[in-house]
């Protein structure tokens, strides 16, 4: 595997593990169909959650946050209503959050959670 790919794995899984510990619950994870991945989703309280997840081991091209586009946002929105109708399951609200995680030279890793991003 792909260094690029372990650590964007890691990332991941560092997400799911600090939105449990904010209180989500996962519902899915690499969620996939024609329109695209929701990488996690997640319910807080009766708010359906589509997070995307991006992990970067340095600040060449920006913070893991900034490298989420706007396109992507209202597409993570239009897959997380797909989500809903496919598996029959209803909420007060939908949200599109972004976990950005960066690991330090050290290998420690940041997280960042922007709620609401679009």
């Amino acid at each position: 595997m792909h260094p690029k790919d372990v650590l964007g794995r890691q990332g991941e899984q560092l997400a799911v593990q600090y939105l449990e510990n904010e209180g989500f619950r996962i519902l899915d994870r690499n969620y996939r169909c024609a329109g695209g991945e929701i990488d996690i989703v997640a319910a807080d309280q009766r708010m359906l959650v589509a997070c995307e997840v991006k992990t970067r081991s340095d600040l060449r091209f920006g913070t893991p946050v900034e490298a989420v586009t706007r396109e992507k946002l209202r597409r993570l929105r239009r897959l997380a209503v797909h989500w809903v109708l496919t598996h029959g399951m209803f909420f007060d609200g939908l949200r599109v959050d972004i976990v950005g995680v960066l690991r330090s030279p050290s290998g420690d890793f940041t997280i960042e959670h922007v709620r609401g991003a679009g």
